[in-house]
C-alpha cells in the first residue's frame, strides 16, 4: 500500500485495529465518574486528584493499588474501606462508558468491506472483555489482542507485531487507529502500518517533539470519519 498526499492509494487494505480505550470509548471520563464516586463516599479530596494517582507510574493507569495509596494519603485507608471503593469504582467505571458516536455503524460497515478488524489495547483481557461487553461490540471485531498475551504494553512493537502476524496481515496493508500519538501512532507507523489518529480522544498535551516522519497519515476528529478515508483510498 502506498501513500500519497495522506491518501491510500491502493485497494490493497485488509485489515484495520483498533486501540480501544480513548478511541472507540471516552474511557478517561469514565475513570473520573469513578473517581468522583469515591471521594463522595469517603467524604474527602477531589475526583482529578485521585485520577492522578491512576496516572503515576507507580503501578499502572489500572491497578487499584493507586486507590489504596489515596485513602493513605488522607487516613482513610482500613482493608474495608480500600474494598468498599474498589467496588464502587469498579461499578461506576463500567456503568459510564459509552461509545463515541458512530462507533459501532462504522465497525459493522468495515465488516461489510470484508475487511479483517482487530482491536489492540494495553488492558488485560478480563477488563477489556468487559468494556467491550457493557458497549456492544463483541460481536464486530475478529480479534482482540491484550497486554497479557504478550507481556508488552505500547509503545513497544511487539503487541502490534503480535497483532499483525496472528491476524495473518501485512503492516502495509494494515490501517491502525489510536489516541496517542506516542503509544499508538509513533510505533505503528515505525513498523510501517498506515496510521490514523483519533483526535477526538486525545487527552495528552501536543508532543512538539514527535519527528515529521511520525506523524499520523491521517487524522479524524470524529470516528465516522475514518470511512472517507478507506472509501477514498480505495476508489483511488
Amino acid at each position: 500500500m502506498r501513500i500519497m498526499d495522506g491518501t491510500i492509494m491502493t485497494g490493497e487494505l485488509k485489515g484495520v485495529i483498533f486501540d480501544m480505550d480513548n478511541t472507540l470509548f471516552d474511557f478517561i471520563e469514565a475513570k473520573i465518574t469513578a473517581c468522583t464516586a469515591i471521594v463522595e463516599f469517603i467524604g474527602k479530596g477531589e475526583a482529578h486528584e485521585l485520577l492522578s494517582y491512576f496516572r503515576r507510574k507507580k503501578y499502572g493507569f489500572e491497578d487499584l493499588e493507586n486507590i489504596s495509596d489515596y485513602l493513605i494519603e488522607y487516613d482513610m485507608y482500613s482493608e474495608q474501606m480500600f474494598n468498599d471503593c474498589c467496588a464502587i469504582y469498579e461499578r461506576e467505571k463500567i456503568s459510564t462508558i459509552e461509545l463515541y458516536p458512530g462507533v459501532k455503524d462504522t465497525m459493522l460497515d468495515l465488516k461489510e468491506m470484508e475487511l479483517s478488524i482487530g482491536i489492540l489495547t494495553d488492558a488485560d483481557k478480563n477488563n477489556a472483555s468487559k468494556r467491550l461487553r457493557k458497549v456492544g461490540l463483541c460481536g464486530c471485531f475478529d480479534s482482540l489482542f491484550t497486554y497479557d498475551m504478550t507481556g508488552h504494553k505500547k509503545p513497544s512493537h511487539e503487541p502490534f507485531t503480535y497483532a499483525l502476524d496472528s491476524m495473518g496481515l501485512k503492516a502495509y496493508e494494515t490501517l491502525y487507529v489510536g489516541d496517542s500519538l506516542r503509544r499508538d501512532i509513533i510505533p505503528s507507523k515505525q513498523i510501517g502500518m498506515v496510521t490514523v489518529h483519533a483526535l477526538y480522544g486525545d487527552y495528552s498535551h501536543p508532543d512538539d517533539n514527535v519527528q515529521a516522519m511520525e506523524r499520523p497519515d491521517h487524522t479524524i476528529n470524529a470516528f465516522r470519519e475514518l470511512l472517507t478515508i478507506i472509501q477514498n483510498g480505495n476508489r483511488s
